[in-house]
């Protein structure tokens, strides 16, 4: 009961309701229904923890794929859970652990951090969603996302969670020394983040962009049925820029992911009707389309469109997702959910960062774009090689259309915002059919739109180049704490006969 409570309400600290601190009690739940010293039970604990946060969090799977998909996924990140109930019995067994309320709340927090990187990278490349930092978009400890990314936040709500537990736990035993200690964690905490510097200044210019929302004329897996429509939605949303500004006036047009599935590339009157959208408002045009290479397949890819002179630069998606863009184990799945066939081309990864240059007349100089596409914002590593390959603003294009009215889209405008926190970068979040939105540096959103409907936003973005400590420490982290995690559970197991088993409770000092 404790771990199903606790599952929920961290699901509830994600978009929507968004209630970020009620992750800290889904932790702290979690930490008491551990207590028991077996490890079996404790992976059904965690089955059931996980079941309760995942299967109501991407219900928006269930609409775009169906029930079976939408079960086997939330079943898989449960079980990740199942893993983390086991290893944190067998890390506990080591003495120094059992014994000591400081050193479980940091091993318990390696332990959830480390299956949140093993869950976010296998497999079939990993599935990040709902990590412990995408419920903090909100919250002041968002700010440790600029000093650590994912992994150190993720961590931070651990820690806090865990601190709650022991101070629930000394307040029952009445142990002040425990209670205070637990309490000073939770203060140092808040401390740190709001001492953490956020820069939203622009470094080396602004960047004014035209963001086009074209909607779609159906909803659901039959959203782009239409590909003319779906283009001409977003070439009326380019002409309909020009009732905020000049032509001239932008630096860049964004266009969404599928923003026109007829390739410009292949196709003359696509090519034509893209050029004279981009002659009209005079800037150029990243445009989020699909490519057919001759060895099969397909390509998801964006192309940047200078007027009169066609495609000058693009970046094609590196990371497809699987079971909806490509399908892994066809003839094995197929017996489970025919919409498999659905997918008649599996999407080809693209390789090299998601870095686009813009050249810029105004500026005088050549401009970065970080560009990743639609769930590539949750891996790490892709939105960091973006940046760190010169990206000075970031650009988030997605096609949410096929999740409908579900919570998806906000869950990933969440991960954009602290995307835009981690690298210190503006951030754009344009959608087909919605919600996007223009994000600073520090987590604001000062632009959002609204679910399906057409709309278009204009903002001026400040360009940054430096790096955060996120960014300079790259993946490395992350390792050391797989790393660490591996040695707590290998070191409890190894060491646990030396305390017997009846001598492994909670103690109360």
């Amino acid at each position: 009961m404790l771990a199903v409570a606790g599952g929920y309400l961290t699901r509830l600290a994600f978009p929507s309701p968004g209630w970020w601190g009620t992750a800290f009690l889904g932790m702290a739940l979690l930490y008491l229904a551990l207590r028991r010293d077996s490890a079996r039970w404790n992976t059904l604990v965690g089955l059931a923890w996980g079941l309760a946060c995942f299967a109501p969090l991407i219900t928006w799977a269930d609409e775009a794929v169906g029930f079976v998909p939408w079960l086997a996924l939330s079943t898989l990140e449960a079980l990740c859970v199942a893993l983390f109930g086991a290893a944190w019995s067998w890390a506990r067994r080591g003495e120094a652990v059992w014994r000591s309320g400081g050193w479980q709340a940091l091993v318990f927090t390696l332990l959830w951090v480390a299956v949140e990187e093993l869950r976010s990278a296998w497999p079939f490349g990993g599935f990040p969603w709902g990590r412990l930092a995408f419920s903090q978009a909100d919250s002041p400890l968002a700010a440790f996302m600029w000093l650590g990314g994912t992994p150190l936040l993720s961590g931070v709500v651990a820690v806090v969670g865990v601190a709650l537990a022991r101070a629930y736990l000394a307040a029952r035993q009445l142990a002040v020394g425990r209670l205070v200690a637990s309490g000073a964690v939770v203060v140092v905490v808040a401390a740190v983040a709001f001492a953490l510097p956020l820069d939203t200044q622009a470094e080396d210019g602004s960047l004014k962009v035209g963001a086009v929302q074209g909607n779609v004329p159906g909803t659901g897996l039959d959203a782009f049925g239409q590909r003319e429509a779906v283009l001409d939605n977003h070439l009326t949303g380019t002409y309909a820029l020009l009732d905020q500004v000049e032509p001239g006036e932008l630096d860049v047009v964004l266009w969404p992911e599928n923003g026109t599935d007829i390739d410009p590339q292949a196709d003359e009157r696509a090519a034509g009707l893209i050029d004279e959208a981009a002659r009209a408002v005079d800037a150029p045009m990243l445009v989020g389309t699909v490519q057919y290479p001759p060895s099969g397949g397909r390509y998801n890819t964006a192309v940047l469109w200078e007027p009169g002179q066609g495609v000058v630069a693009s970046y094609t998606k590196q990371h497809p997702a699987p079971f909806a863009e490509y399908i892994p184990l066809r003839s094995l799945v197929r017996p489970f959910s025919s919409a498999v066939d659905l997918v008649t081309r599996d999407m080809i990864p693209g390789q090299g960062p998601g870095y686009v240059p813009l050249t810029s007349e105004r500026l005088g100089r050549t401009v970065g774009l970080g560009d990743v596409i639609c769930f590539e914002v949750a891996y790490d590593a892709l939105v960091r090689d973006a940046v760190r390959a010169g990206g000075e603003v970031l650009v988030v294009q997605t096609n949410n259309a096929s999740f409908g009215m579900t919570d998806e889209s906000t869950q990933q405008l969440a991960m954009a915002r602290l995307r835009a926190v981690e690298h210190g970068r503006a951030t754009v979040q344009i959608s087909t059919v919605g919600v996007s939105a223009v994000i600073q540096p520090n987590g604001v959103v000062s632009r959002q739109t609204d679910l399906f409907t057409a709309d278009q936003m204009v903002a001026t973005l400040p360009l940054r180049q430096s790096l955060t400590p996120a960014d300079r420490s790259g993946s490395w982290p992350a390792w050391i704490i797989d790393a660490l995690a591996v040695c707590t559970v290998v070191a409890g197991a190894a060491g646990a006969y030396r305390v017997r088993r009846a001598d492994r409770t909670d103690p109360p000092a």
